[in-house]
Protein backbone atom coordinates (compact mmCIF):
# COMPACT_ATOMS: atom_id res chain seq x y z
CA UNK A 1 0.00 0.00 0.00
CA UNK A 2 2.75 2.44 0.49
CA UNK A 3 5.61 0.59 -1.28
CA UNK A 4 8.58 2.93 -1.74
CA UNK A 5 9.39 4.66 -5.33
CA UNK A 6 11.03 3.06 -8.08
CA UNK A 7 13.35 5.82 -8.45
CA UNK A 8 15.39 6.09 -5.42
CA UNK A 9 15.61 2.48 -5.10
CA UNK A 10 17.57 2.38 -8.68
CA UNK A 11 19.72 5.01 -7.87
CA UNK A 12 20.11 3.63 -3.96
CA UNK A 13 21.53 0.18 -6.16
CA UNK A 14 24.00 2.07 -8.45
CA UNK A 15 25.42 4.25 -6.00
CA UNK A 16 26.21 1.72 -3.32
CA UNK A 17 27.52 -0.85 -6.19
CA UNK A 18 29.78 1.72 -7.11
CA UNK A 19 30.60 2.83 -3.28
CA UNK A 20 31.40 -0.95 -3.09
CA UNK A 21 33.55 -0.94 -6.47
CA UNK A 22 35.48 2.05 -4.90
CA UNK A 23 36.13 0.89 -1.92
CA UNK A 24 37.56 -2.34 -3.33
CA UNK A 25 40.10 -0.50 -5.47
CA UNK A 26 41.03 2.37 -3.01
CA UNK A 27 42.27 -0.39 -0.31
CA UNK A 28 44.99 -2.13 -2.71
CA UNK A 29 45.57 1.17 -4.90
CA UNK A 30 46.87 2.83 -1.53
CA UNK A 31 48.58 0.59 -0.25
CA UNK A 32 50.88 -0.07 -3.70
CA UNK A 33 51.17 3.60 -3.77
CA UNK A 34 52.85 3.85 -0.26
CA UNK A 35 55.12 0.80 -0.86
CA UNK A 36 56.45 2.90 -4.00
CA UNK A 37 56.35 6.14 -1.54
CA UNK A 38 58.11 3.90 0.87
CA UNK A 39 60.81 2.39 -0.93
CA UNK A 40 61.55 4.96 -3.92
CA UNK A 41 60.76 8.24 -2.36
CA UNK A 42 61.48 7.70 1.52
CA UNK A 43 64.69 5.47 0.62
CA UNK A 44 66.22 7.24 -1.68
CA UNK A 45 70.00 8.04 -1.13
CA UNK A 46 69.51 12.08 -0.90
CA UNK A 47 67.51 11.56 2.63
CA UNK A 48 70.84 9.58 4.04
CA UNK A 49 74.09 11.09 4.56
CA UNK A 50 76.79 10.15 2.48
CA UNK A 51 74.13 8.38 0.58
CA UNK A 52 74.27 5.19 2.32
CA UNK A 53 70.77 4.22 2.82
CA UNK A 54 72.01 0.49 4.82
CA UNK A 55 74.63 2.00 7.26
CA UNK A 56 74.54 5.63 6.76
CA UNK A 57 72.33 8.31 9.36
CA UNK A 58 68.74 9.65 8.23
CA UNK A 59 69.61 13.04 7.09
CA UNK A 60 65.92 14.42 7.06
CA UNK A 61 62.13 13.14 8.08
CA UNK A 62 62.07 11.49 4.91
CA UNK A 63 65.07 8.94 6.00
CA UNK A 64 63.85 8.82 9.46
CA UNK A 65 60.57 7.15 8.44
CA UNK A 66 62.39 5.23 6.06
CA UNK A 67 64.07 3.63 9.04
CA UNK A 68 60.50 2.76 10.82
CA UNK A 69 60.51 -0.76 9.14
CA UNK A 70 58.99 -2.42 7.12
CA UNK A 71 55.35 -2.26 8.78
CA UNK A 72 55.51 1.80 7.61
CA UNK A 73 54.04 1.08 4.39
CA UNK A 74 51.40 -0.23 5.63
CA UNK A 75 50.38 2.20 8.17
CA UNK A 76 51.10 4.85 5.33
CA UNK A 77 48.40 3.26 3.71
CA UNK A 78 46.14 3.84 6.81
CA UNK A 79 46.54 7.15 6.65
CA UNK A 80 46.37 7.51 2.55
CA UNK A 81 42.82 5.95 2.87
CA UNK A 82 41.58 8.07 5.72
CA UNK A 83 42.44 10.41 3.60
CA UNK A 84 40.87 8.82 0.34
CA UNK A 85 37.67 7.93 2.10
CA UNK A 86 36.99 11.08 3.65
CA UNK A 87 37.36 13.23 0.29
CA UNK A 88 34.53 10.20 -0.98
CA UNK A 89 32.50 10.96 1.76
CA UNK A 90 32.54 14.38 1.65
CA UNK A 91 31.25 14.68 -2.14
CA UNK A 92 28.21 12.21 -1.12
CA UNK A 93 27.13 13.41 1.80
CA UNK A 94 27.33 16.90 0.22
CA UNK A 95 25.79 15.75 -3.23
CA UNK A 96 23.47 14.02 -0.77
CA UNK A 97 22.56 17.67 0.99
CA UNK A 98 21.64 19.16 -2.65
CA UNK A 99 22.51 22.14 -4.26
CA UNK A 100 21.85 24.66 -1.54
CA UNK A 101 21.66 24.40 2.37
CA UNK A 102 19.52 21.97 3.56
CA UNK A 103 17.86 24.30 6.25
CA UNK A 104 16.31 26.76 3.60
CA UNK A 105 15.54 24.23 1.76
CA UNK A 106 13.47 22.72 4.78
CA UNK A 107 12.16 25.96 5.71
CA UNK A 108 10.94 26.59 2.16
CA UNK A 109 8.87 23.49 1.67
CA UNK A 110 7.44 23.86 4.83
CA UNK A 111 6.06 27.05 3.73
CA UNK A 112 4.58 25.56 0.63
CA UNK A 113 3.21 23.00 2.82
CA UNK A 114 1.42 25.46 4.88
CA UNK A 115 0.13 27.07 2.35
CA UNK A 116 -0.92 23.98 0.79
CA UNK A 117 0.91 24.34 -2.30
CA UNK A 118 2.27 20.53 -2.82
CA UNK A 119 2.69 21.45 -6.51
CA UNK A 120 5.49 24.23 -5.09
CA UNK A 121 7.29 21.93 -2.56
CA UNK A 122 7.77 19.03 -5.22
CA UNK A 123 8.93 21.37 -7.67
CA UNK A 124 11.39 22.93 -4.95
CA UNK A 125 12.42 19.60 -4.42
CA UNK A 126 13.59 19.01 -7.70
CA UNK A 127 15.61 21.70 -7.36
CA UNK A 128 17.17 20.75 -4.53
CA UNK A 129 17.99 17.78 -5.56
CA UNK A 130 20.07 15.00 -3.46
CA UNK A 131 18.93 12.66 -0.78
CA UNK A 132 16.84 14.62 1.29
CA UNK A 133 14.80 15.93 -1.49
CA UNK A 134 14.44 12.72 -2.86
CA UNK A 135 12.82 11.45 0.40
CA UNK A 136 10.99 14.68 0.73
CA UNK A 137 9.46 14.12 -3.03
CA UNK A 138 8.77 10.64 -2.16
CA UNK A 139 6.07 11.34 0.48
CA UNK A 140 4.53 14.47 -1.60
CA UNK A 141 4.11 12.15 -4.24
CA UNK A 142 2.62 9.80 -1.52
CA UNK A 143 0.36 12.69 -0.06
CA UNK A 144 -0.88 13.28 -4.04
CA UNK A 145 -2.38 9.91 -4.29
CA UNK A 146 -3.80 9.51 -0.94
CA UNK A 147 -5.76 12.34 -2.12
CA UNK A 148 -7.85 10.65 -4.47
CA UNK A 149 -7.78 7.43 -2.37
CA UNK A 150 -11.32 6.42 -1.74
CA UNK A 151 -10.69 3.42 0.26
CA UNK A 152 -8.92 4.56 3.18
CA UNK A 153 -10.19 6.58 6.22
CA UNK A 154 -7.55 9.42 7.03
CA UNK A 155 -5.74 7.58 9.64
CA UNK A 156 -4.88 5.07 7.45
CA UNK A 157 -3.44 7.60 4.64
CA UNK A 158 -1.68 9.15 7.32
CA UNK A 159 0.03 5.88 8.14
CA UNK A 160 0.64 5.17 4.39
CA UNK A 161 2.63 8.65 3.72
CA UNK A 162 4.53 8.12 6.84
CA UNK A 163 5.46 4.51 5.91
CA UNK A 164 6.17 5.51 2.42
CA UNK A 165 8.55 8.07 3.77
CA UNK A 166 10.28 5.67 6.28
CA UNK A 167 11.23 3.85 3.60
CA UNK A 168 12.18 6.15 1.22
CA UNK A 169 14.72 6.93 3.71
CA UNK A 170 15.54 3.74 4.75
CA UNK A 171 17.02 3.08 1.14
CA UNK A 172 18.75 6.54 1.01
CA UNK A 173 20.63 6.73 4.23
CA UNK A 174 22.79 3.17 3.70
CA UNK A 175 23.98 4.99 1.21
CA UNK A 176 25.65 8.02 3.26
CA UNK A 177 26.94 6.12 5.45
CA UNK A 178 28.76 3.28 3.08
CA UNK A 179 32.95 2.83 4.08
CA UNK A 180 32.48 4.89 7.34
CA UNK A 181 32.72 1.51 8.65
CA UNK A 182 36.47 1.72 7.04
CA UNK A 183 37.01 4.88 8.26
CA UNK A 184 36.10 3.64 11.75
CA UNK A 185 38.23 0.35 11.34
CA UNK A 186 40.97 2.40 11.07
CA UNK A 187 40.64 4.12 14.66
CA UNK A 188 42.04 0.28 16.16
CA UNK A 189 43.68 -1.01 13.19
CA UNK A 190 46.07 2.06 13.00
CA UNK A 191 46.82 2.34 16.67
CA UNK A 192 47.15 -1.82 16.73
CA UNK A 193 49.74 -1.88 13.75
CA UNK A 194 51.81 0.73 15.28
CA UNK A 195 51.93 -0.47 18.29
CA UNK A 196 53.50 -3.88 16.61
CA UNK A 197 55.88 -1.80 14.72
CA UNK A 198 56.74 -0.44 18.58
CA UNK A 199 57.09 -3.38 20.07
CA UNK A 200 58.85 -4.59 17.14
CA UNK A 201 61.31 -1.79 17.26
CA UNK A 202 61.81 -2.55 20.83
CA UNK A 203 62.59 -5.96 20.79
CA UNK A 204 65.01 -5.03 18.06
CA UNK A 205 66.31 -2.35 20.61
CA UNK A 206 66.79 -4.66 23.57
CA UNK A 207 68.40 -7.12 21.35
CA UNK A 208 71.24 -4.37 19.84
CA UNK A 209 72.05 -3.62 23.34
CA UNK A 210 72.28 -7.04 24.56
CA UNK A 211 74.37 -8.02 21.70
CA UNK A 212 76.52 -5.15 20.88
CA UNK A 213 76.89 -2.87 24.57
CA UNK A 214 77.23 0.40 23.02
CA UNK A 215 76.67 0.58 19.61
CA UNK A 216 74.43 3.46 19.96
CA UNK A 217 74.06 3.63 16.30
CA UNK A 218 72.12 0.23 16.00
CA UNK A 219 70.47 1.23 19.03
CA UNK A 220 68.85 4.39 17.89
CA UNK A 221 67.88 2.85 14.45
CA UNK A 222 65.93 0.56 16.71
CA UNK A 223 64.44 3.07 18.74
CA UNK A 224 63.63 5.29 16.04
CA UNK A 225 62.06 2.17 14.03
CA UNK A 226 59.50 1.87 17.41
CA UNK A 227 58.60 5.49 17.23
CA UNK A 228 57.91 6.00 13.66
CA UNK A 229 55.08 3.28 14.35
CA UNK A 230 54.01 4.74 17.10
CA UNK A 231 53.68 8.12 15.41
CA UNK A 232 51.73 6.93 12.39
CA UNK A 233 49.32 5.13 13.94
CA UNK A 234 48.18 7.58 16.19
CA UNK A 235 48.07 10.03 12.70
CA UNK A 236 46.18 7.55 11.32
CA UNK A 237 43.66 6.93 14.96
CA UNK A 238 43.31 10.41 15.21
CA UNK A 239 42.94 11.28 11.86
CA UNK A 240 40.07 8.44 12.07
CA UNK A 241 38.10 10.13 14.71
CA UNK A 242 37.69 13.22 13.96
CA UNK A 243 36.80 12.45 9.88
CA UNK A 244 34.01 9.92 10.93
CA UNK A 245 33.20 11.91 13.72
CA UNK A 246 32.32 14.93 11.17
CA UNK A 247 30.70 12.63 8.58
CA UNK A 248 28.52 11.04 11.44
CA UNK A 249 27.46 14.43 12.51
CA UNK A 250 26.63 15.86 8.39
CA UNK A 251 24.16 12.33 8.49
CA UNK A 252 22.52 13.05 11.55
CA UNK A 253 21.58 16.41 10.66
CA UNK A 254 20.13 15.44 6.78
CA UNK A 255 18.25 12.62 9.35
CA UNK A 256 16.83 15.11 11.16
CA UNK A 257 16.12 17.30 8.25
CA UNK A 258 14.49 14.32 6.49
CA UNK A 259 12.43 13.81 9.94
CA UNK A 260 11.47 16.82 10.38
CA UNK A 261 10.10 17.81 6.78
CA UNK A 262 8.37 14.88 7.06
CA UNK A 263 6.54 14.77 9.98
CA UNK A 264 5.42 18.25 8.52
CA UNK A 265 3.87 16.67 5.77
CA UNK A 266 2.22 13.61 7.87
CA UNK A 267 0.63 17.08 10.14
CA UNK A 268 -0.48 18.83 7.21
CA UNK A 269 -2.12 16.15 5.47
CA UNK A 270 -3.92 15.17 8.88
CA UNK A 271 -4.76 18.80 9.70
CA UNK A 272 -6.42 19.33 6.12
CA UNK A 273 -8.66 15.88 5.78
CA UNK A 274 -9.34 15.20 9.62
CA UNK A 275 -13.18 17.17 8.64
CA UNK A 276 -13.57 15.39 5.21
Amino acid sequence: MANAPTKPTTVKKESSSASGMFATLTVPICIIVSIILFVYIFGDKSHYKGGDVDGGEPDDVFGIIHRGGYLVPLVMSYVLMVIVFSIERFIVINKASGTSSVDAFVKKVQGFLNSGNIEAASAECDKQQGSVANVIKSGLKKYKEMETEATLDVDQKTLAIQKDIEEATALEMPMLEQNLTIIATLVSIGTLTGLLGTVIGMITAFHVLAGTGNNTSALSGAISEALVNTALGITTSALSIVMYNVFTSKIDGLTYAIDETGFSIVQTFAATHKNK
